[in-house]
């Protein structure tokens, strides 16, 4: 009976490759993850009026899926979250941020565990 060995060169480069690899994945799936969860908070904590602001609470997701982000382009939406001198503010945006963004940071810190 005949033993065979073997190596690859570069094992420990290949090694750190796939796995700096596999937690971009990771971090773009937790990133495409709360940032959708904070769309859908905002949209339910949005003021219904005619349904415009709440319809208009867009996701995206920006430098290859690795940050994104919630954004309302109705010209009046500012106006609802902070308030006026004329209306008391309509918090719609920071609530769901704030909740989260504890969850967000708390599935990057298991990632690197």
């Amino acid at each position: 009976m005949s033993n065979y060995n073997f190596s690859i060169k570069g094992q420990d480069l290949l090694m750190r490759k796939l796995k700096h690899n596999m937690q971009k994945t990771a971090v773009k799936e937790i990133v495409k993850k709360r940032t959708a969860e904070m769309q859908n908070e905002a949209m339910h904590n949005a003021p219904v009026d005619t349904g415009t602001l709440k319809r208009n609470i867009r996701l995206m997701l920006l430098n290859g899926g690795m940050a994104g982000t919630v954004i309302s382009p109705v010209d009046y939406s500012g106006y609802q979250e902070w308030g006026t001198r004329f209306m008391y503010p309509h918090p719609y945006m920071e609530p769901a941020w704030r909740k989260d963004r504890l969850l967000f940071i708390s599935d990057l810190k298991n990632l690197v565990k």
